[in-house]
């Protein structure tokens, strides 16, 4: 989502998706709001022009479903995450996937490295961009 507000990554999820070079399409796709949330700050830390981040997230809320964070069970579930992971915004968005039995994909090296025991709690699977992306052809 952070290349929507100008935000330089190493891995473009959303533009892999557009040029069919991964195996996932845009309407595989839902977004936790604390994202929209922590998307905008990043954007502040870094002066991205206040129109880009406005059209960024414009663009998410019309584009994917979002989940709030602030639903019960997505709640209580952060709080257990807590004790083993030390950023709240981190355990919400784990949450919320764990809430919604769907896939994680995320390039956050603190929630990589807790996916097995991820997995082993809550039956979550944390993927990456690169599980994604398909083989190249022979041509």
């Amino acid at each position: 989502m952070l290349p929507l507000a100008q935000i330089a990554v190493d891995t473009d999820l959303l533009a892999a998706i557009g040029k069919g070079k991964v195996d996932l399409r845009l309407d595989d796709i839902a977004v936790s709001l604390i994202s929209v949330f922590e998307l905008q700050a990043k954007a502040a830390k870094l002066n991205v022009p206040p129109k880009s981040v406005t059209r960024a997230v414009d663009a998410i809320l019309s584009a994917f479903p979002t989940v709030p964070f602030y639903q019960p069970e997505i709640v209580e579930i952060a709080y257990k995450l807590k004790k083993d992971i030390s950023d709240y915004v981190d355990c919400i968005i784990i949450a919320t996937a764990i809430s919604s039995k769907e896939d994680l994909v995320t390039e956050d090296s603190l929630v990589t490295h807790h996916k097995e025991a991820l997995s082993r709690a809550y039956g979550l699977r944390v993927l990456s961009f690169k599980d994604f992306t398909k083989p190249p052809d022979d041509d």
